[in-house]
């Protein structure tokens, strides 16, 4: 497979701006998946609930998602990007997989980090693996890493690979997920971005960084820390489907969650 992450640097709201990059990006180049990052298409720091709902797209009819449906019948390419999604009166932050027979599965941040929590509502979809060809791909997004029974769960449930749509402002993300990768022995890919937003009288500015890891927690590829960047690499999925990392101990087999269920 040729698997890739988009490194984006949106303007915030300005939301035609920010899927031309991304789509001029992608038109160079061919691939079996790409990851673009959070929230790519709006910016991330949103200073109220009011312009949020302003900017945020109903699935699966807002131009978005119709935009990557279009792109990824026309390369024959499956997308996996985070956006704003409008449902009802709320709004979720998002993941959208869309593969080039238009078939578009859904994820919600279930862990929101600092201020989101003041305009987005939680997360209430549970994570899940969908077919990718004949493997299996899971979704999470940014701040989710800190928690790792979400990609322990999607691992247990198949998962061969796991796309992570990322806005990171802290340092840890790019170590944290060798470790993923490693304890799951599953390939992620993370998309981050670059540049700067400004709510509520600060500015977060956002690490770059994208990275592709392996089951053995390698750094495949990586991207610069200040500038847009799309990189693909060649992976063997078959990989994933080796969970011994010694001919006697295999990941999740020696589990013993009856032990842990104790501590709860």
């Amino acid at each position: 497979m040729r698997v890739g992450y988009v490194q984006t640097k949106p303007v915030f709201g300005k939301k035609k701006d920010n899927l031309d990059q991304a789509v001029e990006l992608i038109d160079k180049t061919d691939a079996d998946l790409l990851v673009l990052p959070e929230l790519f298409s709006t910016g991330y720091y949103f200073p109220s609930k009011a312009r949020l709902m302003q900017l945020a797209e109903e699935i699966p009819s807002g131009k978005t998602v119709r935009t990557f449906k279009n792109l990824a019948r026309k390369k024959n390419c499956h997308f996996v990007f985070g956006m704003a999604e409008k449902k009802g009166s709320r709004a979720y932050n998002s993941s959208v997989y869309v593969t080039p027979h238009g078939k578009i599965y859904l994820y919600r941040k279930l862990q929101l980090f600092y201020k989101e929590a003041t305009v987005f509502a939680r997360g209430n979809l549970k994570p899940k693996v969908f077919p990718f060809y004949e493997y299996k791909l899971g979704m999470m997004i940014c701040f989710d890493y800190m928690f790792p029974e979400i990609c322990r769960v999607m691992a247990l449930a198949g998962a061969d690979l796991i796309c992570h749509p990322s806005n990171l402002v802290l340092e840890y993300c790019q170590l944290a997920n060798r470790t993923r990768s490693l304890e799951n022995r599953v390939f992620i890919i993370m998309s981050n971005r670059v540049g700067e937003d400004t709510a509520f009288g600060e500015t977060l500015k956002f690490t770059g960084m994208s990275q592709i890891t392996s089951p053995d927690g390698s750094v495949l590829a990586r991207g610069p820390k200040t500038k847009p960047a799309l990189s693909v690499t060649d992976i063997d999925m078959q990989d994933s489907r080796q969970k011994k990392p010694t001919p006697y101990n295999h990941v999740l087999n020696d589990r013993r969650p009856g032990f842990y269920r104790d501590l709860l």
